[in-house]
């Protein structure tokens, strides 16, 4: 009874806490298009929809691509760029394992919205990919939301400029949530936006040291579930190819929900910057509240995605609207 009535007191100051924020200044709007071009929700929705059929990698690729953009340059679509000598941010490092599918459903929408001439080269790349976000999100079973739109494409796309703008595996708390303040997102919006993890896959090479080489006396890192640590070994022996993909959530990879947080009650955050919002007492009480209710987690993921596609915008006549998201006009 003690613990029902800390959930009940938890989702209350929660709730309030939401309605409390305070709104950020934006030039976005969610009717941006409404004259220019009014169905731009509905063509996106079905050809993200057409692309969802194909292949599932649809959904996490759009939703990894999203978050990668709007951490680097802001929300303007500069990871879709290519460069001719491989300089682009899309050939950093900590982007080159963004799944293609991710690209392909932003250039599929973006031909589907020009293919109407009255939208035609009227609606921007970056406007594309927070919408597409959006459908992936809600093909998979999370919420609906509304989307803020208006944002221009920018024009510049450099390898350097991703180095340190993104959330490492191996990150403690407090890098995580320097890393999310400097966009203007709290603690909670972190945790809420790394629910993201419920979806998608990562690399045997992210998370190896975690069940191998750890440390001298543990070779397993103490705060992963010992039994979740001998399946990933069978999945990711020693010798393996590092590029093999784990599902981040093991127990309903395909659905967006909230047992990420589930998981991590039990041991099972497959990055170290997963384990730590459970492991540090700063946060645990947020991950608790998540695994208690899908309803609380997807609210606070709206509100903290929501701020994410504000970050560092382009509106007005900054940039531009690419008629080809992967280069400047």
């Amino acid at each position: 009874m003690e613990n029902r009535n800390k959930i009940l007191v938890s989702l209350l100051l929660f709730s309030f806490l939401l309605t409390t924020i305070s709104a950020q200044t934006t030039k976005l709007t969610p009717n941006f298009y409404r004259k220019t071009c009014p169905n731009v929700e509905a063509i996106v929705r079905s050809a993200v929809r057409r692309k969802f059929q194909q292949t599932f990698v649809t959904a996490p690729g759009t939703l990894r691509l999203y978050f990668h953009d709007c951490f680097v340059r802001g929300c303007d679509a500069s990871v879709l760029l290519a460069s001719p000598n491989g300089n682009a941010e899309k050939d950093s490092p900590d982007d080159i394992s963004l799944a293609g599918d991710g690209f392909d459903t932003v250039i599929k929408a973006k031909a589907a919205v020009d293919s109407n001439p009255q939208c035609r080269n009227k609606v921007s790349c970056a406007d594309i990919l927070a919408l597409a976000t959006r459908e992936v999100i809600r093909l998979t079973g999370g919420p609906s939301y509304t989307v803020e739109l208006g944002r221009r494409d920018g024009r510049i796309s450099t390898k350097a400029s991703v180095q340190g703008q993104l959330p490492h595996p191996n990150f403690n708390l407090d890098q995580l949530n320097s890393m999310f303040a400097r966009h203007g997102l709290s603690q909670t919006d972190m945790v809420a936006l790394s629910g993201a993890h419920t979806l998608g896959f990562a690399h045997c090479g992210r998370f190896s040291n975690r069940i191998y080489n750890f440390s001298p006396r543990n070779p397993v890192d103490p705060t992963l579930n010992f039994q979740y640590a001998m399946q990933l070994r069978q999945m990711c022996p020693r010798n393996v190819d590092p590029t093999i993909a784990i599902n981040m959530d093991p127990t309903t990879p395909r659905t967006f929900d909230n047992v990420y947080f589930k998981n991590l009650q039990r041991g099972m955050g497959l990055f170290t910057s997963d384990q730590v919002l459970f492991t540090d007492r700063r946060t645990r009480n947020t991950v608790n509240l998540f695994a208690s209710s899908n309803a609380v987690f997807n609210q606070a993921f709206v509100a903290a995605i929501t701020k994410l596609g504000r970050v560092g915008v382009l509106t007005g006549n900054q940039g531009e609207i690419r008629r080809d998201c992967t280069r400047p006009n």
